[in-house]
Order: structure tokens, then sequence, then C-alpha cells
């Protein structure tokens, strides 16, 4: 028999906790926003359809920061659809779940939903089927005071103050030709670079997220980082990394350590910036932005609904857990902890299991 201890030490400290580590997302995606979060018919529903038990267990969790609203679904949304009444919002066919998406809840009742749940937003911005004048105007929309046209559309929509919100992503996993306008890196990086210095003009006080490789298993991986910094390095804050697991084979054992990879992936993308920055001879640092991740049992998820067929909030991408999906989940956590939005990892290598 193996034996196992382990000595916690309150004295040892490596670094301080950035509150932004313990980051959560919400996407257009299922039942995750409707019957989810947002269920008006819900015996603890408030004014604005979200459910109460739900948030009471966000805030009980600590969740941080919550990204905002996909995701795949971002890159073929218009957040236009999403304000103003809402009977008169127009209903979509959502092309990244094959749903249709009933333009319920928009950036205004999520932001709402955000301070009562106290979590930081984090904004996703739609650069597949869009670019950067729809970038600009949403941002002039959620962060301008009033004296402007979107501005004061958002005033008029209920919203005198503005909203604030300083982490945007630049899109979403640009890299996966699954994505509504996928891209070349060096399309993206282009119009990446493009947007954050259109949205810097209009608000310099933003942290900007470009995004990274969809997983490290990506053909792409590292090359794709490398050029898109090297075209959007100086215009941007964090890189984003995205990460997903399952037992492959029937792998049990290299499924519990998921984590390794997930250390080397940080190793890499930390390297490839490091190395895109000295090249460009630039004295910033880019930093670290891991905005998903999970265990995942994607071999389950079949592209749901019949093509004739585009229901309203269909379960999808939905798994039970078991022990070992909750043990590879704790190793990744540990890692993650290195690299919370807009951080870097410290002293890599140091986690122990």
């Amino acid at each position: 028999m193996l034996n196992a201890t382990a000595t916690l030490d309150p004295a040892f400290r490596i670094a301080p906790v950035s509150r932004r580590t313990f980051g959560s997302f919400v996407e257009h995606l299922g039942r995750c926003v409707y019957t989810g979060i947002h269920e008006p018919g819900h015996p603890t529903a408030g004014p604005d359809g979200f459910r109460g038990d739900v948030l009471a267990l966000v805030r009980e969790l600590g969740v941080s920061t919550v990204r905002y609203p996909g995701g795949n679904f971002v890159s073929g949304y218009r957040w236009e659809d999403g304000v103003g009444p809402v009977a008169q919002r127009p209903r979509r066919r959502d092309l990244a779940w094959h749903c249709t998406e009933p333009n319920t809840v928009g950036l205004d009742e999520f932001v709402r939903w955000g301070r009562a749940a106290v979590v930081e937003p984090m904004l996703a911005l739609n650069l597949g089927t869009r670019g950067v004048a729809e970038a600009v105007d949403l941002l002039e929309y959620a962060n301008l005071p009033a004296g402007s046209a979107l501005a004061d559309r958002r005033v008029a929509n209920g919203t005198p103050e503005p909203h604030g919100i300083r982490m945007w992503c630049l899109g979403n996993e640009m890299d996966g030709p699954w994505q509504v306008g996928h891209k070349t890196a060096h399309e993206y990086g282009r119009l990446a670079a493009e947007t954050a210095k259109a949205m810097r003009m209009l608000d310099r006080d933003l942290e900007l997220v470009v995004c990274g490789s969809s997983h490290s298993r990506m053909p792409t991986f590292g090359a794709w980082e490398a050029t898109v910094l090297a075209e959007a390095y100086d215009q941007v804050d964090m890189v984003s990394l995205h990460a997903y697991y399952q037992p492959e084979g029937g792998d049990v054992d290299s499924f519990l350590a998921s984590a390794v990879d997930m250390d080397r992936m940080i190793d890499a993308v930390v390297a490839t910036a490091d190395a895109t920055g000295a090249r460009l001879r630039s004295g910033k640092r880019i930093m670290l932005s891991f905005d998903e991740w999970n265990v995942w049992y994607s071999d389950r998820f079949h592209a749901a609904p019949p093509l004739q067929d585009w229901p309203v909030a269909p379960p999808l991408l939905e798994d039970v857990y078991d022990v070992t999906d909750a043990w590879s989940s704790a190793g990744c956590s540990s890692r993650c902890c290195g690299t919370a939005t807009g951080s870097r990892p410290r002293r890599r290598r140091s986690w122990s299991t």
C-alpha cells in the first residue's frame, strides 16, 4: 500500500491570490441563461426574471468575474438585438448552437444580474461576423456618459449611468474552423489590433484580451499566438487560454493528470508572448486570461437538434460528473490559480498535488 502525506503551513506563502482567479462564464448556450440564471416563472425570480436561488449560490461560491455572452455564440451575435424593450426584440437563428435566440436577456440585464451577484463583467465582442465599427458602437453604448447617440440610447433604455465595463475579449476562439467567421492568424491579428486601437480612442481605461488557441492540441498552437501577437502586441493586455479535458481512450490516469498538460500550455504561451515582445523590443509584458476550462465529455455532444428544428434553450453540453472528474478539475484549478485573468503564473512548477 502506498502512503501519501500533505503538509499545510499558513506561514509559507507564494504570492497574493488575485480575486479574478475565481472567475466563471455565462454563455447563451442550452439552458445556461434561459431556465439557468433567468426564469421569470420561478418562485425565487426577481423583477428582471433572474432566479434568486441561483444568485444566492453564485454569491456563496465567491465568483468574482463572469465572461459573457459567449463563447461560440458571440461570433454571430448582434448586441443591438438584446437591448431596448423586450417585447420589441427580434428572435434570431443562432448558428453556433443551432437554436433560436429570443434575446430576452441582453447586455443591460446581464450587468444588473452581475451587480446582484457581486461579480465583475467581462464582455466578449463579435469579431466573427462583425468588426471595428460594431465593437466601437457597443463600447459607446456600454461605457460612455450621455451626450452621444448610442449612450443616449442606453439612457433611454433605463440605464442612466455607464456600465463601466473594463475587461473586453476581442472575439472568441477565432483559430477554430467551427467558429462562425473563422480567420487565419494573420487576418485575426490585424482585425484585433485595429479593433483595440479604435476602442482605446473612445475609452483608454480598458483591459483587452486577444484570442489565443482554443486548446493545446490545435495544429496551429504556438504559431497562432506568435502571429497574432506580432500584429497586436502593443494594442492588447492579455492573451486567452482555453482547455477542456476528458478521458481519452479510457486512460483515466492521464485524465487525472490533465493539469500537467495545462501547465505545459501556460509555459508555452508565456514563452511565446515573451519571445514576441523581445523581438518587437517592447517594454510591456502580455498577461494571461485563462477564461475557459473544464471537464467536458465532447464525445457525447452530437450536433444536437435536427436541422429543421431551431428550439429555444434546449439541453446542450450537459454532463453528469463523478469523482474522477472532480479530481481532474481540482488539479487544473491549482494551475489556474497561478493564471488569473490579467496575471502571470508566479514561480511556475511550484504547485504540488
